[in-house]
């Protein structure tokens, strides 16, 4: 358990009138707060009918106290809710009273940091809570019910276990110069090396349709003007979000909608037509779009003609980063008498009709990949990132001549490293507070 003896409070429900309302207090002053605010402490784990009074005895309200002794409660440590009837006004109340007993106002996250340094959870895991409370569909809710449970921290865990016995097989014949690393043969340690790098690529690719999961699958839809970007995005949805007209230019800004595939939230971006134009306004625009595009999951790149995207369109597309992918799509096939095209890896639509959208469906899902699945975890960009460097590590690891031992074992270091950030094993205090100062008050 940790060194924190302060002891905090804060109101645990949303902001707003409600039939119940809830106040939290974790902290070493926890009973004493409950003999100052209850007629006595309530047993643990039991739910108790009692009157909240304030320090000078006038009853407050009426309702239910429930008491956690450490280390059995949410931040491992003595914890006291009062679930009181939910106004604001009656709310504050409580809580005044409960700091002027002893406690002091909870930053944002500080319960769920508490539970993490407490042992509670572990890093992934208390990040997951958050993940719950903001998740925007069922599947996120199952995904970072998942996470919760453990089961992205035990696959990181299974990882760095292989991978620290590895190093102690490398590290152990460090003192021997003469002799291979440890007691593997160079043929072993590279099958071993080979083996930890796949389980780290598919924990990657698990936690990226992971992350897509928790903030949302982002597509950008880009092409010159008047090819029906707007009416594709009003088409997919189902709203009239954008301004059709057959004036070049019209979309001038980023226009924003999400919806939801298959449990996944898609957000959709339309944006300004790309073209040569001296107008200061529609500049910027296009400069957004470009920019936009470059950070986006996927781009659909719209044209309406035989000609393909265009020259604007084809340096878009030139300059795409390797993780965005790209979809062709050849719009107003309505208007033509036969879909042939000399890009045959488009997609064929009508946005006016809708005709051609359950291939164009299938193809942002198939883009999106198994994001979907019930086994997957909610994962978050750093858990991302951390893999591609643990993921980057290993591969210099594989490199290395067998007779590079010391270098070797470097690089293994650095991938456990990396792969702790994950859980929390490894983390710089900055990186704690930037976690939970994302979380509501009260969790």
């Amino acid at each position: 358990m940790s060194a924190v003896r302060d002891t905090i409070a804060a109101i645990a429900t949303p902001p707003g009138r409600g039939g119940i309302g809830v106040v939290r207090i974790s902290g070493s002053s926890c009973i004493a707060i409950a003999h100052a605010l209850l007629p006595q402490l309530p047993r643990p784990r039991q739910a108790t009918l009692a009157n909240f009074k304030s320090i000078e005895g006038n009853v407050i309200d009426r309702g239910i106290a429930l008491y956690f002794p450490a280390p059995h409660s949410y931040t491992g440590e003595d914890v006291l809710e009062l679930q009181a009837h939910g106004g604001p006004v009656l709310l504050d109340m409580l809580l005044k009273c409960a700091l002027n007993a002893g406690a002091r106002q909870a930053r944002a996250g500080e319960f769920t940091e508490r539970a993490f340094l407490n042992d509670q959870l572990d890093l992934s895991q208390a990040e997951a809570v958050a993940d719950l409370i903001d998740a925007a569909s069922e599947r996120a809710v199952r995904a970072a019910r998942r996470s919760l449970d453990g089961e992205f921290s035990n696959r990181v865990h299974a990882i760095t276990e292989s991978l620290i016995q590895l190093r102690i097989h490398i590290e152990a014949g460090l003192d021997f110069a003469d002799d291979s690393p440890g007691s593997l043969t160079s043929t072993q340690l590279t099958a071993a090396i080979e083996a930890l790098t796949a389980q780290v690529n598919t924990a990657r690719e698990a936690a990226l349709c992971g992350r897509r999961l928790r903030d949302g699958f982002k597509v950008v839809i880009a092409g010159a003007p008047n090819v029906g970007k707007s009416s594709l995005l009003n088409r997919l949805c189902g709203t009239q979000s954008a301004i059709v007209t057959d004036v070049p230019g019209t979309t001038r800004d980023l226009i924003s909608e999400s919806i939801i595939l298959d449990g996944l939230v898609i957000e959709l971006t339309d944006t300004a037509g790309l073209r040569t134009s001296q107008d200061a306004v529609e500049k910027i625009g296009i400069q957004r779009a470009l920019e936009h595009s470059r950070k986006a999951d996927l781009v659909l790149l719209v044209f309406d003609d035989d000609q393909g995207p265009g020259l604007q369109g084809q340096a878009l597309l030139n300059s795409l980063p390797a993780g965005c992918a790209c979809l062709m799509i050849q719009n107003k096939i309505d208007r033509k008498s036969t879909h042939s095209s000399p890009w045959p890896q488009s997609i064929a639509i009508s946005a006016k009709s809708g005709e051609g959208f359950s291939e164009l469906l299938v193809a942002i899902k198939s883009c999106a990949g198994d994001t979907a699945s019930e086994g997957e975890f909610s994962a978050r960009q750093r858990h991302v990132l951390a893999l591609d460097n643990a993921f980057d590590n290993l591969v210099s690891a594989k490199s290395l001549s067998n007779h590079e031992s010391e270098l070797i074992a470097e690089e293994l270091r650095r991938a456990q490293l990396a792969l702790e950030t994950i859980t929390g094993r490894f983390s710089s205090d900055d990186l704690l507070g930037r976690i939970f100062s994302t979380f509501c008050i009260g969790k």
